[in-house]
C-alpha cells in the first residue's frame, strides 16, 4: 500500500519560497492504476520524485508497504527503492553502450543474487514484443521500442510501486498507444501500484482513477 499524508514541497526562489505541493494526501493499494494530470510546472514531477524516494518533502510522510521512506538512512533508502520502486521517464535513459538485455538487467546489479533475473528479463522482453532485439543497442531501436525496454527494466525487480513520468510524451500517437497498452497489461500481470503523471488527457482517460494537480493541491476527478 502507498500512503501519502500531508506532503508539502517547497523550493527556494529569488523572490522567496516557492511552494509546489501543499497538504497532498491520498492512498493506493496493489492493483490500483492512477493518472495525475495538470499543467506544466504544477509539481507533477516533484510529486513523483517524492513518492519514489528520490527527493524528500518539506513536511508530511510517504509510506510504501508500511515503511516510511524518509525515516530510512540514505543507504537503506537506496536499497528499498531498488527493490520496491520502478521508474519510467519520458526520456528512456537507456545506456547506449549496453544491449537491450543488459539495459533491462541494470537494476539487478545491486539486487538479490538468488533470483534468476536473466530469465525474468527475457520474459519481460518477450511480453513487450522485443524477444528478437536482446542483443541490439539502443541506437538500433525506434523510440517506442526504447520505451518498451525502459518499461521492462522498471519491472524486472517486481516492484510494488511503478512510477511513470510522461511515459509517452516523446512518442508518436501509434507508439504511444502501444506503450500505454503494454504498461497497463504488465501492471495487471504484476499487480503493481501504478501511478502515471501526464498532461495527455487521452492517456489519463485509460486509467480508472484520476487526479488533478493544480494550485499546489491534488484533487480526485
Amino acid at each position: 500500500m502507498l500512503e501519502v499524508v500531508n506532503v508539502r514541497k517547497e523550493y527556494p526562489a529569488p523572490g522567496g519560497t516557492l511552494t509546489v505541493l501543499r497538504d497532498v494526501s491520498f492512498a493506493l493499494t496493489r492493483g490500483d492504476a492512477a493518472a495525475v494530470v495538470g499543467p506544466s510546472g504544477s509539481g507533477k514531477s516533484s510529486l513523483l520524485y517524492i513518492l519514489g524516494g528520490l527527493e524528500p518533502p518539506n513536511a508530511g510522510h510517504v509510506r510504501l508497504d508500511g515503511q516510511n521512506l524518509y525515516a530510512l538512512s540514505p543507504r537503506d533508502l537506496a536499497s528499498f527503492r531498488n527493490q520496491h520502486v520502478g521508474f519510467v521517464f519520458q526520456d528512456h535513459c537507456l545506456l547506449p553502450q549496453c544491449s537491450v538485455l543488459e539495459n533491462v538487467l541494470t537494476p539487478t546489479l545491486v539486487a538479490d543474487a538468488d533470483v534468476d533475473y536473466v530469465q525474468r528479463a527475457r520474459l519481460l522482453l518477450e511480453q513487450v514484443g522485443l524477444s528478437d532485439r536482446l542483443a541490439h543497442r539502443p541506437a538500433e531501436l525506434s523510440g517506442g521500442e526504447k520505451q518498451r525496454v525502459a518499461l521492462a527494466r522498471a519491472l524486472v525487480c517486481e516492484p510494488t510501486l511503478l512510477l511513470c513520468d510522461e511515459p509517452t510524451g516523446s512518442l508518436d500517437r501509434a507508439s504511444a498507444e502501444v506503450v500505454t497498452s503494454l504498461l497497463l497489461d504488465l501492471h495487471a500481470r504484476q499487480k503493481t501500484i501504478l501511478l502515471v503523471v501526464t498532461h495527455n488527457l487521452e492517456l489519463a482517460a485509460r486509467f480508472g482513477m484520476r487526479f488533478e494537480l493544480r494550485d499546489q493541491t491534488l484533487r480526485k476527478v
